[in-house]
This record gives C-alpha cells, structure tokens and sequence, in this order.
C-alpha cells in the first residue's frame, strides 16, 4: 500500500476548485502509481449535462488509457467526495485497492456512509483500504449548495 500523499490530496482539491468554477458539483480526483501522477479529472456533470460524468470516472478511464491497462490495482485514488455506487461500481472493476476520502457524503455515499457497501463480503469480497482524511473538501461543498440555496450559481 502506498502511503498517503498530501500533496496529491490538494492537487484533487484543485480540481474540485475547478468544479466549482463551472457551476459542477465540486469533486475533484487524482490516481498515483508508485507516487507518480497517472490522472486527474473533476466533475462536469452539469456542465457537459452527462450524468455520467463524475470525476472518479473521468479519472479511471484516463489513467487505464494512459496506462494502457484497465486494471490499476497499483493504484491510489485520492477523491475529494466519497465516491456513490456508480464510481464505486467503476473503482471495484478497475481493481483500486486504496482510496482517500476528502469528505464523506450521507447522501450517496458507497464506501463509508450511506451505503458501506465495501464492508459486505457478499458484495465486494477483496480487501479495499479506504481512509477519511479531513480536508477542506467539505467546506467547499457546503458553499456551493449554500450558493445554489441563495441562487447565486
């Protein structure tokens, strides 16, 4: 396992900045291997008006081209959200071992908090380590909503 990577965790934050820039949800992701940089996307949902577009996957499918390779079980993803079931669905076929997480979401949450689905054996079988690292990921969260709430995005 390689050890977490601060720097890469505020690289991820630049790119949720991004997001937030183009009125997107503010996520941001980075994938290492071997403490080199492979990827790093953000989230344009809203932007494009994919709702496939999430930052995890646009990191994914960056990294297995650039590798030429769709498995990154040498990988590290650093994700300032905590990824939903769709990005987890993408996370467990790429075979990512390791995440860090800037933020947690009750919302849609697939990892630590709405659906853990990662701690069921009869869903997810492999050992995944996934680790919460407090970031500034969810202030910027709550201003973007807090935004949206006042329509000021």
């Amino acid at each position: 396992m390689q050890k977490y990577n601060e720097n890469f965790m505020i690289i991820a934050l630049k790119e949720a900045l991004v997001s937030y820039k183009n009125n997107d949800v503010p996520v941001g992701c980075l994938i290492a291997k071997n403490d080199e940089i492979i990827s790093t996307a953000h989230n344009t949902q809203n932007s494009l008006n994919i709702a496939t577009n999430h930052a995890e996957l646009s990191a994914i499918n960056k990294a297995c081209k650039k590798l030429c390779t769709n498995n990154l079980s040498d990988c590290v993803m650093y994700v300032t959200l905590e990824p939903c079931i769709m990005c987890l669905g993408a996370i467990i076929n790429a075979k990512i071992k390791t995440i860090y997480i800037g933020a947690t979401s009750s919302d849609n949450g697939a990892i630590i908090s709405r659906y853990p689905l990662v701690k069921d054996e009869l869903i997810y079988p492999y050992k995944m380590d996934y680790y919460f690292k407090k970031t500034i990921s969810p202030y910027i969260l709550k201003r973007f909503f807090r935004n949206i709430r006042k329509g000021e995005k």
